[in-house]
């Protein structure tokens, strides 16, 4: 897809590591200026240098998306550094311990919800009304395969990710005669820093079971996500409307 997104300009959140850096990396060789946002102030510095590095347009912006008025200085130094917002992928997020539903506290689960689904929230906001503005825009929500299935242990977690796909419908719906579409992605088991945690490091036989329950055989790559991360925010997917597309390894096919 080199060049496919020449001129575009694209913001993803979470982009220190993981998937959301590798997404980062995806626009800007489809030809994307981006802005990667991240809690991280030294993490989300590296990441964009890396990009800046490789001959692209990329500038990081420290942001909690729980916090309101950062997610809107956030939008607003997007476009002010880069005069438009065409794309936004809102992938920052955080996992849960497995933890049964009577055991998880009232903190615990505010705090998934609040970076899960009300994180995407504020920024759907915030990059609408720039969209909306301008008349065009791709935005694309990160749940997961918790947010099309139920996961033991994990209640706060598969919650705040279902949620993220009624938020994602409801609003493609209601903005998609403005030009703008929106839809959600949703990995199975990637190889992330969230994977390290939720394998306990890889143990071997944690990995087994966990493999052994997707057909392809083995877990994704964070690569593999931000394809099609990038794939929807071009006109090649100028017809997806509130989709929410498991990138899954066969996981959700059984």
């Amino acid at each position: 897809m080199t060049g496919i997104l020449e001129g575009k300009v694209a913001l993803v959140t979470g982009a220190g590591g993981g998937i959301g850096l590798a997404a980062a990396k995806a626009f800007a060789e489809a030809g994307a200026s981006v802005v990667l946002a991240d809690r991280d102030e030294q993490l989300i510095s590296k990441s964009s240098e890396r990009i800046r590095s490789a001959g692209h347009n990329a500038t990081g912006v420290t942001c909690d998306v729980t916090d309101k008025a950062q997610v809107t200085r956030m939008i607003e130094q997007a476009v002010i550094t880069y005069g438009r917002l065409d794309a936004a992928f809102n992938n920052a997020g955080i996992n849960s311990d497995g933890t049964s539903l009577l055991d998880t506290s009232d903190d615990e689960f505010d705090r998934i919800i609040n970076v899960n689904l009300r994180g995407v929230w504020y920024c759907m906001k915030a990059e609408l009304r720039h969209m909306i503005a301008q008349g065009s825009g791709a935005i694309v929500n990160c749940s997961s395969i918790g947010g099309m299935v139920g996961s033991k242990g994990r209640s706060a977690y598969s919650a705040s990710k279902h949620g993220v796909i009624g938020l994602t419908r409801s609003a493609a719906l209601e903005y998609a005669a403005q030009g703008i579409r929106i839809n959600a992605v949703c990995p199975g088991m990637v190889n992330t820093p969230m994977a390290v945690a939720v394998t306990k490091n890889y143990d071997p036989h944690i990995v087994k079971a966990m493999v052994a329950r997707a057909p392809i055989g083995r877990f994704g790559e964070a690569e593999e996500i931000a394809a099609a991360v990038v794939w929807l925010c071009t006109p090649a997917a100028s017809f997806m409307i509130g989709h929410a597309m498991a990138v899954d390894g066969g996981f959700l096919a059984q």
